[in-house]
């Protein structure tokens, strides 16, 4: 076989980084390994597997990683996190078998009764719920800031008295619904002035709204990137997943409580990840190319009152964290509608090409009510101030031809 030095792109190691066709029958794709555990080729093999995989030693430096049991680790499993580390050079990636899983826990492995968790709003209605009911029950304190509040986020900290508490701060951005940005770089800046000797704060990015393509929270300074992989990463509404990505010392540490907790991503999962990724960027270009094209079509349509588009941000300092972390506006955008609720669900009914489905980064575009729909969790009040009104629909632009697009979003606007 030949070897290169070439530095091969993520794009192009899609099809085949991590996976050695002459360990399976020669099948150049990765099959399915529908098994629930391995065989050892000798005891002493064993042991040197569970090991590694109970942290009892650190693997050596040409070890290969021993399959042991798929609740630890999968061929599909395996390979995938190490094609999904490629997008945001990261050292070491976990799979879930959702987002949430994802999210939770990474959440619940950093920290412990008394810690305080500094987190922006708004963020993803699941998430939100976690955070506010769940997390609080076990003696965590968490405080959340505004976008608008960037700025300030520090003097707040230190005036609120708990700056020696803070052990995470945890970012969505763009928001979701909103598309409102949070400056990563300077939650990074936040996190290290936080930091002791004795106590590491670690910042932690959901990047899904941005897909692995388009925005890299690890090289702008975060300790953990976040995906709900169902949507850019899994982008045909077909699997349920998430991942957490990071360093090998911290997602060690994740690996080994979703060991304990049971949420690794199965086989299935794995199988379909791999084969989504070898199209992840041109699906994910064709949407953002869709989405410019959308996005110009509604900021001039007479019912639409208000645009959220990372393409055409009327916002000076939203402009700035835009040009210095996102490489493009990417193809999620909000959208306010006359008429209130009901101008909306008139909206909605209408659409034909459109699915009325929640979820996003499909190849299909989707739309939704966000605050009926995947915010309805969220405290009213809450929802107002972060902008998430009964007016607002959120768009997931797919693949199809942008004139159908403009087509649907035309006709049922007319219905308004």
């Amino acid at each position: 076989m030949a070897s290169s030095d070439h530095p091969f792109r993520p794009e192009s190691l899609m099809m085949s980084h991590g996976y050695k066709p002459e360990l399976s029958e020669g099948a150049i794709k990765c099959p399915i390994f529908q098994t629930s555990t391995f065989v050892f080729r000798t005891a002493e093999e064993g042991k040197a597997f569970f090991e590694v995989a109970y942290g009892i030693r650190e693997k050596g430096e040409k070890e290969e990683l021993g399959l042991i049991y798929s609740r630890l680790n999968n061929p599909d499993l395996q390979i995938l996190e190490e094609r999904l580390c490629l997008w945001d050079g990261a050292e070491e990636c976990a799979v879930f078998e959702s987002g949430m899983s994802a999210i939770s826990t990474t959440l619940l492995e950093f920290l412990s009764p008394g810690d305080v968790l500094l987190f922006s709003n708004p963020v993803y209605g699941g998430t939100d719920h976690f955070i506010k009911g769940v997390l609080t029950r076990f003696g965590i304190e968490v405080m959340g800031f505004y976008p608008w509040e960037q700025e300030e986020l520090a003097e707040r900290v230190k005036a609120s008295g708990k700056a020696e508490r803070v052990k995470m701060i945890y970012i969505e951005t763009p928001a979701n619904p909103t598309n409102t940005l949070i400056d990563i770089r300077a939650c990074a800046a936040l996190a290290q002035a936080l930091s002791t000797d004795e106590r590491r704060v670690l910042l932690a990015v959901d990047n899904t709204y941005m897909g692995p393509l388009w925005q890299h929270p690890l090289k702008l300074g975060a300790d953990l990137v976040l995906y709900s992989a169902t949507k850019y990463i899994g982008g045909h509404s077909d699997v349920i997943a998430g991942a957490c990505l990071g360093s090998r010392e911290l997602i060690a540490r994740v690996k080994e409580l979703r060991t304990f907790l049971g949420c690794m991503a199965g086989p299935w999962t794995g199988w379909l990840l791999l084969r989504s990724l070898e199209t992840l960027k041109p699906r994910m270009e064709t949407q953002a190319r869709n989405a410019a094209l959308v996005a110009q079509f509604l900021e001039a349509h007479p019912k639409v009152t208000k645009l959220y588009y990372q393409g055409l941000i009327d916002d000076p300092a939203q402009e700035r964290i835009f040009q210095a972390q996102c490489e493009s506006p990417g193809a999620m955008l909000s959208f306010r509608v006359q008429g209130g609720e009901a101008g909306a669900f008139r909206f909605l009914n209408e659409l034909d090409l459109v699915k009325l489905a929640v979820s996003l980064g499909s190849t299909e575009s989707l739309a939704e009510h966000p605050a009926t729909m995947t915010h309805a969790g969220v405290d009213p009040v809450e929802r107002e101030k972060l902008g998430i009104s009964e007016d607002l629909v959120r768009l997931s632009v797919g693949v199809e031809h942008p004139d159908d697009l403009i087509w649907d979003l035309e006709q049922a606007l007319k219905a308004v």
